[in-house]
């Protein structure tokens, strides 16, 4: 679900060449209709979470579009409450064209509300072509397909600095125990082990899905995510009580529960990669690699690197994925222009122009993996793309906002409470059963 990026120039040339690939063709989608600028004087208004180094990245690929199709676009940042967000806008006739929608849950709400236009042909086939079948699953809602999947994310990676792991003399572990014992030497050099982002609630639901997903498996992790079973089976509470032993343990949080309750997700990645250092390591997705280039001049696979989420005890190592799907509201003002712009984001030529840039992963398995700026990010991109349909989708992501997406209640707030006190992991799987109750109305 959240907020990635890196920086590097891009190659004005490399750009040109990737958007004149399509426009000097002919064949794009997006060019049908005769013309260079098939959609001048045309705008469309894109709604999505992304702010910052995000929302900077996003816009080059609203440029790039705008240069190859003449429609202007305007972006608004929603902040982490999409659904409410939009829905204020539809209900005050202010509809934006398109939005990038974080979460399964809420782009389920949304067809579920009538509030969207199923994908284009054009857009469809391209889907048909270029991912695998478990991205146009997440995006489709009672057989029709509305979303389209152009950003994702890699969420099973932990992300280090070299020179805290080499000075502790450890190395990247393999196992959720000797990840903790690792900490543990770290803190002993001088360093916390780990910065915690816990302001966000979103992070907390991340550490709990990897370890969920590699102590419970695979099926229960689906089944869970759709609330087949309740938030108090045993295996929520196991899964609480393993995180808790990290939450607990002041010697391997920076600032101990307090200072991770007060440090958002860009800050915990300063205290690994900031100027002043509190830190050795913090959990979070491939994003992270560009919020350590960008603001803080880290060279990805040098002084920033990371190793796989690790398994939980006798469990597989987990690979949970989040994503950011374009959707069309049917409300928007440009209908035409803004399923134009979801025709191009299903192109390889789109993905490429973030990509080049960084802090960018695409499901998209058509796109050459040399776009991407570092070898860390190529592996992690091939990563993603050769889990295919084995990937298991962000388990917030896929609850009703309410539950899994809204800022200071249901889960992301329940965590937090966690992380304040996690001395009794069975209370709050009884709250979090009760909140999810109410969000699935069951």
């Amino acid at each position: 679900m959240m907020r990635r990026r890196t920086t590097l120039l891009a190659s004005c040339t490399a750009l040109a060449l990737s958007l004149g690939a399509t426009a000097c063709g002919g064949g794009g989608p997006v060019s049908a209709g005769g013309g260079d600028k098939p959609l001048s004087g045309q705008t469309i208004n894109v709604a999505g979470v992304w702010s910052g180094s995000e929302q900077k990245n996003f816009q080059k690929v609203l440029d790039a579009f705008t240069e190859k199709t003449g429609a202007k676009t305007q972006f608004t940042s929603t902040g982490d409450n999409v659904s409410t967000v939009v829905g204020s806008k539809i209900e005050g006739g202010n509809a934006p064209d398109v939005v990038m929608v974080p979460q399964v849950g809420v782009l389920q709400q949304f067809a579920k509300e009538g509030w969207l236009k199923p994908l284009s042909k054009t857009a469809q086939k391209s889907v048909d072509a270029n991912y695998a079948d478990v991205w146009k699953n997440y995006g489709s809602v009672d057989g029709s397909l509305y979303g389209l999947y152009f950003k994702a994310a890699h969420k099973s990676t932990v992300w280090y600095s070299p020179d805290a792991l080499d000075e502790a003399g450890v190395e990247a572990p393999t196992s959720y125990d000797a990840m903790l014992e690792a900490g543990r030497t770290v803190s002993e050099s001088g360093l916390a082990a780990f910065s915690v982002a816990g302001q966000d609630g979103w992070t907390l639901t991340d550490w709990f899905e990897n370890v969920y997903l590699s102590q419970a498996g695979p099926e229960k992790y689906d089944a869970l995510a759709a609330h087949e079973i309740k938030w108090t089976d045993p295996t929520v509470v196991a899964a609480l009580t393993t995180l808790g032993k990290l939450f607990k343990d002041k010697e391997l949080i920076a600032g101990g529960q307090k200072g991770a309750l007060n440090t958002d997700f860009p800050g915990s990645v300063e205290k690994v990669f900031g100027p002043e250092p509190a830190a050795g390591m913090v959990y979070e997705g491939d994003f992270v690699a560009g919020v350590a280039k960008d603001q803080f001049g880290r060279k990805i696979g040098e002084d920033a690197d990371f190793f796989p989420f690790p398994a939980v005890g006798d469990g597989k190592a987990p690979v949970v994925s989040g994503g950011d799907a374009a959707v069309v509201l049917k409300d928007g003002r440009s209908p035409k222009a803004a399923m134009a712009f979801l025709e191009y984001l299903a192109t390889p030529e789109a993905s490429a122009v973030w990509a080049e840039v960084g802090g960018f992963l695409s499901p998209n398995k058509e796109l050459d993996l040399a776009s991407y700026g570092d070898d860390i990010t190529r592996e992690t991109a091939k990563s993603l793309v050769d889990a295919g349909d084995s990937v298991r989708f962000d388990m917030s992501d896929q609850a009703p906002a309410a539950f899994g997406g809204t800022k200071g209640a249901g889960e992301w707030k329940l965590l937090q409470d966690f992380l304040r006190d996690p001395s009794d992991p069975k209370a709050t799987a009884a709250a979090l059963e009760k909140a999810a109750a109410k969000a699935y109305q069951d």
